[in-house]
C-alpha cells in the first residue's frame, strides 16, 4: 500500500478533500487541521471527500471524516458527496453507516482540472493522537448501534476505564 497523503482543492463554492494511499491515525491531526481551516472560512456550497485514490482508512479517519460530515450539516446546511472507487472502501463505509445521512456516496464524479495541493503533514505527540482517536471513535459510535458495540472497549480504554 501506498503511504497516506492528503490533498485539498478550493474553487469559489467548492472544497475538496482528496484522500491518497493508506491513510491512518498518524495523518489525524493533519486532517483535522484541513477539516477545521474549512469550516472556518464557511463560504463554501459544495464541500466533496474524494477516496477514490485511498488504498486504506483506519477507523480513526473514518471517525475524522463522519465528523467532517456532522460539522458540514449543523454549519453550513448540506450533506457533503463522498466520492469512491473500490469496492472494498465501499464495504467499510457502508458498514460504517456513512450512507444517505453521512454523505451521499457516488462511485464517479468528474473531478479532472482541479488542482489539489499536498498538505504537508503535522507532527502530533502521542497524547494528540489519542485525543484524536478518542474523538474519532466517539463520533463513529453515535452513528449507530453497531459501531457503538464495535468500539466501545476501546473507547472505555483510551478514557482510561472510566466506564
Amino acid at each position: 500500500m501506498r503511504q497516506g497523503q492528503i490533498l485539498v482543492a478550493e474553487t469559489d463554492d467548492a472544497y475538496i478533500l482528496k484522500l491518497v494511499g493508506d491513510v491512518r491515525l498518524t495523518l489525524s491531526t493533519t486532517l483535522e487541521s484541513c477539516i477545521q481551516k474549512m469550516l472556518t472560512t464557511g463560504r463554501y456550497q459544495h464541500v466533496m471527500v474524494d477516496l477514490t485514490e485511498a488504498d486504506g482508512l483506519d477507523s480513526t479517519t473514518l471517525g475524522l471524516l463522519a465528523k467532517l460530515s456532522i460539522q458540514v450539516q449543523q454549519l453550513l446546511h448540506f450533506v457533503p458527496v463522498l466520492v469512491w472507487r473500490s469496492p472494498d472502501i465501499q464495504r467499510v463505509l457502508l458498514s460504517m453507516g456513512f450512507a444517505d445521512t453521512v454523505y451521499h456516496m457516488v462511485d464517479t464524479m468528474d473531478l479532472a482540472g482541479t488542482q489539489a495541493e499536498v498538505v504537508e503533514a503535522i507532527d502530533s505527540d502521542e497524547e494528540e493522537i489519542r485525543d484524536r482517536v478518542l474523538e474519532a471513535h466517539r463520533v463513529l459510535m453515535s452513528l449507530n448501534e453497531t459501531n457503538q458495540n464495535t468500539f466501545r472497549d476501546l473507547v472505555c480504554a483510551l478514557e482510561q476505564g472510566q466506564c
